[in-house]
């Protein structure tokens, strides 16, 4: 895996999701203690900015009253407008300290829905960036996630996915997308999978260059 041509993608990272007193905490709470998710995507970050590899923060977003949005939500939506979760300006909406973005990388503006590209400019940034390759993590694992690695299996990337770095409602759903739906459209690799690829392509790279 070449750092210089791979992006993690941290999807929705956000204290609603991952903290306690956050509105949909308790819904991941029971596979996040399982999989160990915010430990491992913390890993795979300070993995990825060690190897120099880019790092993309995707979170979702809305104004209060969620005007982005229709106004008969149904399905996951109603769920987040239901819970008024992912509000800006709010606690809740904040990308979590473990994971927080710094240094050179970017966060996303502009998620609405499921899928990362859809409503951003995810596609724009990684091809301009000459990325080939992305790995993703974060939640859900069956809804942004799955999303998300659909429509980068369909624009051609090479799609890797964290088993342990994502989360969802329960244990069953969780491991029902990753055994049926992941392989088919990516490559599901640990977190200690990815950061001993990188390390892997970071020593060959160093020997190449004499150092």
């Amino acid at each position: 895996m070449d750092p210089r041509t791979t992006a993690l993608v941290l999807i929705e990272f956000q204290n609603d999701f991952t903290s306690e007193g956050g509105t949909l905490h308790g819904a991941v709470s029971e596979v996040m203690e399982a999989t160990g998710t915010l430990a491992n995507a913390k890993t795979a970050l300070e993995a990825a900015h060690a190897a120099g590899a880019t790092v993309i923060h995707s979170p979702i977003s809305f104004q209060p009253g969620y005007y982005e949005i229709s106004s008969h939500p149904y399905g996951i939506l109603k769920g987040v407008v239901d819970s008024t979760s992912f509000v800006k300006g709010t606690w809740g909406c904040e990308i979590v300290g473990d994971v927080a973005p710094s240094g050179e990388d970017i966060v996303l503006e502009g998620k609405r829905g499921l899928d990362a590209f859809a409503s951003t400019n995810l596609d724009f940034i990684l091809r301009s960036k000459g990325i080939a390759t992305i790995v993703l993590a974060g939640f859900l694992t069956n809804c942004c996630v799955e999303s998300t690695m659909r429509s980068a299996y369909e624009k051609g990337f090479e799609v890797y996915t964290l088993t342990d770095a994502v989360g969802a409602t329960s244990l069953e759903e969780h491991a029902n997308a990753i055994k049926f739906d992941y392989p088919m459209f990516s490559k599901p690799i640990t977190t200690a999978e990815f950061t001993a690829a990188l390390a892997g392509e970071l020593a060959s790279a160093d020997t190449s260059r004499g150092y």
